[in-house]
């Protein structure tokens, strides 16, 4: 897969530190798929039992940081299971970012069997995410946890 190719050389870059690789793997995606509308990552903050906000392409948010179980990020960094929402208004504990969201996935990323962080994909149609999106995700996911 093509895609692939383009992340792994964008993660295996001897030239540009951890945060560049990441905006560079939003910038990617954001690019890659019309319907991914905000791309980023949040990453645990130290031991307190919440999410900062990394790297991200979209429009700016309000929720920079997130304690754990607070919205579907947070459900994430407790359950450390992909979560798909097809519809986030059927969601009763969605952090509405945008009014134009209509889906999400959040997908973690788990160092010894730790989740550090992971990435959060807003889409502005329904129900748009797809099992290779999926794999393709959680692929991304563990191939970041080796070099974070």
């Amino acid at each position: 897969m093509e895609i692939k190719k383009r992340l792994s050389s964008i993660i295996e870059s001897p030239s540009h530190n951890t945060t560049e690789k990441l905006e560079k793997i939003c910038h990617l995606l954001d690019q890659e798929f019309d319907y991914f509308n905000w791309t980023g990552f949040y990453f645990r903050n130290g031991d307190k039992e919440e999410l900062v906000l990394g790297p991200y392409v979209g429009a700016a948010t309000d929720h920079t940081v997130i304690p754990f179980g607070k919205g579907i990020c947070g459900q994430v960094a407790v359950s450390n299971e992909t979560f798909v929402v097809p519809d986030v208004w059927e969601q009763d504990n969605y952090l509405a970012c945008s009014l134009e969201t209509k889906a999400e996935i959040v997908v973690p990323i788990i160092k010894d069997g730790v989740n550090i962080g992971q990435i959060d994909i807003d889409s502005h149609k329904k129900d748009p995410f797809t099992d290779e999106d999926r794999e393709l995700l959680e692929w991304l996911c563990a191939e970041l946890a080796k070099i974070l």
